[in-house]
């Protein structure tokens, strides 16, 4: 039985069988060449370094297969690293993809319901209308695509999880704050990243397309709104206007890539709620792979802060 991430620890040399998720060929400074490689199973990802790598041995590894590592485990900045001897091609037939994707923890037809919830939940017509076309015409990808390449929910159905998390801490803000439109906060946590699925190619191996390079999500998203809302009567409404501020604004900052700072008070709210619980998943994923006592590696999207994990349950 092939180990898990989860079971590795400092010291250990093995044959490991992981899916490669993330390739980077580079040069040290004395100019040997290496490849830095994230390896990935359903238990969680590591990266590792093939030092001074030959150049058929970089030929044979590509992002989205699974290789046979030899290797040994090592502690690096509190963190672990695989130092790779070789990675040898090996039939992918012979291995169950999910046994090398992380899913999320909760079961898609759970995620469905809860979307699903929400959207006939919604009150005002026009943003109800436009909710069911968005969801109808992406409902097979927003279940299955990532949020994210890296940083936070991460994984498959991450998206839908990320939004379910949002809509909790939605529901129970529009309870203590009744002066918030829930109608509108509901309809911009529902819509605010569906553009990721234009953005990122995939949940397996996930990279940026060139739409998402050059466009970005946000600006993906405010197109697709107008088009939707001028299909269905809605063009130049006020609800159409909202909807596209909620979507530019929810990064909250310009140097956060919102061409608009939030100026609704559920705009505000939507960039608070949708930080909040990248930075809370982000965190427990980190923490999760640290020992009680210790600190996480450095976090770049947190200040490129390290966090303690205590001892004290």
């Amino acid at each position: 039985m092939n180990i898990k991430v989860k079971d590795l620890v400092d010291g250990q040399s093995l044959t490991y069988y992981g899916l490669v998720t993330n390739l980077v060929k580079g040069v040290t400074s004395n100019g040997a060449p290496y490849l830095s490689v994230t390896l990935s199973d359903n238990t969680g990802s590591i990266e590792g370094k093939v030092w001074d790598v030959k150049e058929d041995q970089a030929k044979i590894v590509e992002t989205g297969r699974i290789y046979e590592v030899r290797c040994e485990v090592l502690k690096y900045r509190n963190a672990l690293q695989l130092r790779i001897h070789s990675l040898s091609s090996v039939d992918q037939t012979q291995f169950d993809l999910s046994d090398f994707v992380t899913s999320s923890w909760i079961p898609k037809d759970v995620l469905k319901e809860r979307i699903k919830d929400a959207i006939y939940s919604v009150q005002n017509e026009t943003y109800r209308k436009i909710l069911i076309r968005f969801f109808t015409d992406y409902q097979s990808e927003f279940f299955d695509y990532p949020a994210a390449s890296k940083n936070h929910h991460n994984f498959v159905g991450g998206l839908a999880t990320h939004v379910v998390g949002m809509l909790d801490i939605s529901e129970n803000l529009c309870r203590v704050y009744p002066q918030l439109n829930r109608d509108l906060l509901i309809s911009g946590v529902l819509l605010h990243d569906i553009g990721k699925i234009t953005e990122l190619s995939g949940p397996i191996a996930t990279e940026y397309t060139l739409q998402g390079k050059l466009l970005g999500h946000i600006s993906v998203m405010n197109a697709k709104i107008a088009q939707v809302a001028a299909d269905l009567g809605f063009a130049d409404t006020e609800e159409e206007t909202l909807l596209r501020h909620m979507v530019l604004s929810h990064h909250g900052k310009m140097e956060y890539g919102s061409p608009v700072l939030p100026l609704l008070m559920e705009a505000e709210v939507l960039s608070l709620i949708d930080n909040l619980d990248a930075r809370i998943i982000a965190l427990s994923a980190a923490l999760d792979n640290t020992e009680e006592g210790t600190f996480t590696s450095r976090m770049f999207p947190l200040e490129n802060r390290a966090f303690y994990k205590p001892k004290t349950k």
